[in-house]
């Protein structure tokens, strides 16, 4: 069904920017917002594509921090459609044993009452599924998520629970957003842009990326196995002379990833 994909080497995480829903919505002549609008199937075309082959983890780049400095009209759409999305699918997410993940800044005073209470429903009621993690990144961006994570490790610091000398590249992880979450093995880029975006800036350190001028109302799961079979075209070294079959922990190179869940 997806040719050239080896399904015994899918990677774990994969994690997406899906961009280009306003240069679709252009070429037709209509507004920016039906654009977003016709993402949606894309990217649960692309959740169900990945759950057949086997990916574990798949996060998708919903909502940045700098996204608020767009049209005000855009933004006010943008939050109906999310509250209007978690209502709609979020039952069918769940029938399908997917957890649902946000990470972001969901206590920021502009994001409406109704789409906080919406995410900790979907939250709660998928805790305890194992078929696969869908995160959604809301309200998200890199820089803001390193440094909440320091300003919570100084906080600690500051309370005797921590010594500075003791801090290292495993305490910024564990004080991460989604502290579980593994680090993402490919990361996409739909559209054609070559830039990461402000995206799991601290995560991504080894990630490969792929970069599709796909418009991401375009992309399906068919577009999500072609990039997986340019992920399995790579050697991936993380810092060695050697191909490695696995990377090091987010925190360290101790040990493999493959063993976290």
């Amino acid at each position: 069904m997806y040719e050239g994909v080896d399904l015994s080497r899918v990677p774990r995480h994969v994690a997406i920017i899906m961009d280009g829903n306003g240069r679709w919505a252009n070429a037709r002549g209509l507004h920016r917002t039906q654009g977003h609008a016709a993402g949606e199937p894309a990217l649960f075309d692309v959740i169900d594509g990945a759950l057949e082959m086997g990916v574990k983890w798949l996060t998708a780049y919903t909502f940045s921090t700098e996204n608020w400095s767009r049209d005000e009209y855009e933004v006010e759409f943008l939050m109906h459609f999310n509250v209007d999305l978690l209502q709609r699918r979020r039952d069918e997410l769940h029938a399908k044993g997917i957890r649902i993940h946000f990470i972001g800044d969901r206590n920021d005073p502009r994001v409406p009452d109704d789409l906080r209470k919406r995410i900790e429903d979907a939250e709660e009621l998928t805790r305890g599924n194992e078929a696969m993690h869908m995160v959604f990144a809301f309200n998200y961006g890199g820089r803001n998520e390193i440094v909440a994570a320091v300003g919570e490790i100084a906080a600690k610091v500051r309370a005797g629970n921590i010594e500075p000398e003791d801090i290292d590249a495993g305490t910024i992880a564990a004080h991460l957003y989604l502290p579980e979450m593994p680090d993402p093995d490919l990361v996409i880029r739909t559209s054609g842009e070559l830039r990461t975006s402000n995206y799991l800036l601290w995560e991504s350190a080894y990630s490969e990326y792929v970069f599709t001028p796909v418009l991401w109302p375009d992309f399906d799961r068919h577009t999500l196995a072609e990039c997986i079979v340019e992920y399995q075209s790579r050697n991936r070294r993380f810092g060695s002379a050697e191909d490695l079959s696995v990377p090091p922990r987010r925190g360290g190179t101790d040990s493999p990833a493959g063993d976290r869940d």
